[in-house]
């Protein structure tokens, strides 16, 4: 089951699902929000330059919502905050999280990508040039 995300601003039209967050992952923010105490922040999802395919993601917990950033809400209260250069990139994308043997972590898959990189967390889109590459360049 996938929470269809939409945002609580005005700049993005009201029907517009902005990201999907999948039950599982949803849950396991509210877990890691509740294990450090932080149950007053939101999961900021950015992009930055970087990583081997040119773009890489990042998340972090934190409570400065800044006006022009885009927050939206789980159907179990988890806010994500997205700023409005990262949102060009992630719109439309999916995250869950994946629990396996080998260890889990969250795992967004993104409709604007064109190429990823094996590590998971770059990525490249069409109107942006790929990075030195390879998977040993990720850190």
């Amino acid at each position: 089951m996938v929470n269809q995300v939409k945002p609580t601003t005005d700049e993005v039209k009201e029907e517009e699902v902005v990201i999907n967050v999948t039950s599982f992952a949803a849950d396991k923010i509210a877990e890691l929000l509740e294990q450090r105490g932080m149950q007053d922040h939101a999961l900021r999802v950015f992009v930055a330059g970087g990583g081997c395919s040119g773009l890489q993601y990042g998340m972090s917990f934190e409570n400065n919502i800044q006006e022009y950033d885009t927050v939206v809400t789980t159907d179990n209260g988890v806010k994500l905050v997205v700023d409005p250069t990262s949102l060009m990139y992630v719109r439309g994308a999916n995250i869950d999280f994946v629990d396996s043997l080998m260890g889990g972590g969250f795992r967004i898959d993104n409709p604007n990508a064109v190429s990823t990189c094996g590590c998971g967390t770059s990525f490249q889109t069409k109107d942006h040039e790929a990075g030195a590459g390879g998977c040993s360049s990720c850190s």
